[in-house]
């Protein structure tokens, strides 16, 4: 019976003796530091080296903190920029806690960190965006205003044992009411450009064919002055080769005309003509040369 209870009271030890140990030891992983509190007060210094540590047991408590860089996304909220203009931002911010003790003292927790950049974050905003233009956030001046409010936050957060990284604005949108307004504006501005061209276009359109049917006009004119011109040149040119013709040998002249005459004539015209007629005097006598000679210019 006694050996018994001895096995019992030191099962009772040993287990015991574990749980103190189990108590008195704790790790720490690598993305985390920790802090040791006695009473609710630091005791030594941060803990950042992963692996095991020790502790005094019952009375030490742990407290674990994220060294890796954190994100914040604000909510979407409404500033006022130049011009009384309303814009909606999104923004985010990346921050790192670097004094794991100020930062259990002031805000103890990542979510009342959180809760704390949130508002730097919404007055620097408001601050760093108030004179500057809806070109200037979108486009012109982008990133000296993230510098500019990520400086503004860097001093603030100090104070909680925070190093801001980075801020940034996701998006900047009108209003809602806003957008549909501009979307309004736009549309009836491109309406009007493109009215305007079309204008024009029609304007140019009716010049140019002025300006071709003009430019036809005249080449058709002068084509024709031209024409007639020429056509004049050759019928003089003509009549005087005829007239030499005529002078150098009339009664050929004469049977050649007769021979025009009969080619442009017979096959296409009808006439009742005697055949002793003057016209066909050629058929009668191949050389009529005492005869008067005939009037064959016309058909």
């Amino acid at each position: 019976m006694r050996s018994s209870a001895f096995g019992i009271g030191g099962l009772i030890i040993v287990v015991a003796v574990l749980f103190i140990v189990r108590l008195a030891v704790f790790t720490v992983d690598p993305t985390e530091q920790a802090l040791v509190l006695r009473f609710g007060q630091p005791v030594g210094d941060v803990i950042d080296a992963p692996g095991l540590h020790f502790k005094a047991p019952l009375i030490d408590q742990v407290v674990y903190i994220d060294k890796r860089i954190l994100a914040l996304d604000d909510e979407r909220q409404e500033v006022l920029v130049a011009e009384n203009q309303r814009l909606e931002v999104d923004a985010f911010v990346r921050y790192r806690i670097v004094d794991p003790l100020v930062f259990y003292q002031s805000v103890g927790t990542v979510a009342g960190a959180d809760a704390q950049l949130g508002g730097m974050l919404n007055s620097a905003l408001r601050r760093s965006l108030s004179e500057a233009s809806i070109l200037d956030i979108v486009r012109e001046r982008r990133d000296a205003l993230m510098a500019d409010i990520r400086d503004q936050m860097k001093t603030g957060a100090a104070r909680f044992g925070l190093e801001i990284i980075d801020v940034r604005i996701k998006r900047a949108d009108l209003p809602a009411e806003n957008s549909e307004a501009v979307f309004h504006r736009m549309q009836a501005e491109r309406q009007q450009a493109a009215a305007s061209f079309r204008a024009e276009g029609a304007k140019q359109s009716q010049q140019i064919r002025a300006d071709a049917d003009r430019d036809a006009t005249v080449t058709r004119a002068s084509a024709k002055q031209k024409a007639e011109q020429l056509r004049g040149e050759g019928d003089g040119e003509r009549n005087r080769i005829f007239a030499e013709a005529y002078g150098a040998d009339r009664d050929f002249f004469a049977f050649y005309r007769s021979m025009q005459a009969y080619e442009a004539a017979l096959p296409n015209s009808r006439a009742v003509l005697g055949p002793t007629s003057d016209f066909f005097r050629y058929f009668q006598t191949p050389n009529p040369a005492t005869a008067p000679a005939p009037n064959v210019d016309a058909k």
